[in-house]
């Protein structure tokens, strides 16, 4: 992708992001700042030739630092609207060190699916459910419809819910927690007969004894490196459902201004 010249304004942050071999092409930059009524943050990817630009920054101090696949975050750098900021890359130690950045669906991927001969009333899993109706269940809606599955939430169990026999029984203890415990220790041990506790805990298990995603995820090339992402809260972590993407559901203009919503 070719450069092409930037213009740098009053509200915005810039800059140029280097590493060991140059500049830093399609990495993430990212600015946010908690001095607004909810937490704010914009993200931009760097061009070329390493250079970034966080465009129409509300006045407030940001924290701003460098995300990247094949690195770990930077140093979070202090900043206002206005300012240039040039940042170094910190390159991954390690392969964890790496993947503990990837999407969380290279995560989710390395989950287990039943073989097709463990259905039709042949196991556990109730003899109504077929292979399709599982992958529905585990990849399209349930869970996945509100949860990130895969990310370090979900791919770990937290400490605070104890020790356990297994990776299976952690998880019997984990969907029991919040709001939704009821209607997913429903789903999981009434629907799918309890089977799919013994998916989850061996996924988690496996995670836990250092084993990583298959794939590695390429950085954003072309017009991904376009995409301004904006993140808004518009309310506090203590309420259940505390932030949407793109924009505000009860008016879908609000975030949107005079530029067009992809993939809201």
């Amino acid at each position: 992708m070719r450069s092409r010249p930037w213009r740098f304004g009053a509200t915005d942050i810039g800059g140029t992001v280097v590493g060991a071999a140059g500049p830093e092409a399609g990495v993430w930059v990212i600015a946010e700042t908690t001095e607004l009524p909810t937490k704010f943050a914009r993200i931009v990817v760097t061009d070329d030739q390493g250079r970034y630009l966080i465009p129409h920054l509300p006045a407030a101090n940001y924290s701003v630092w460098v995300r990247g696949y094949g690195s770990v975050d930077s140093a979070k750098l202090t900043a206002k609207p206005g300012q240039l900021l040039n940042h170094t890359a910190a390159p991954a130690p390690n392969e964890a060190a790496a993947a503990h950045y990837y999407p969380a669906i290279y995560w989710y991927a390395m989950m287990k699916i039943p073989p097709a001969g463990d259905f039709g009333g042949k196991s556990d899993i109730p003899g109504k459910l077929t292979q399709t109706d599982w992958l529905k269940q585990m990849k399209n809606i349930g869970c996945i419809g509100c949860h990130q599955l895969g990310q370090e939430a979900t791919r770990t169990i937290p400490p605070a819910f104890g020790k356990f026999a297994s990776g299976a029984a952690a998880w019997i203890r984990r969907v029991q927690s919040g709001q939704s415990g009821e209607q997913t220790t429903h789903q999981l041990a009434g629907n799918f007969g309890g089977v799919p506790f013994k998916y989850l805990g061996d996924w988690t298990d496996r995670v836990a004894k250092g084993e990583l995603p298959k794939s590695k995820p390429p950085r954003p090339q072309g017009v991904e490196r376009n995409i301004v992402i904006t993140s808004w809260e518009w309310s506090t972590p203590d309420k259940y459902l505390h932030d949407l993407i793109s924009s505000d559901r009860r008016n879908p203009q609000f975030a949107r201004r005079s530029a067009p919503i992809v993939n809201s």
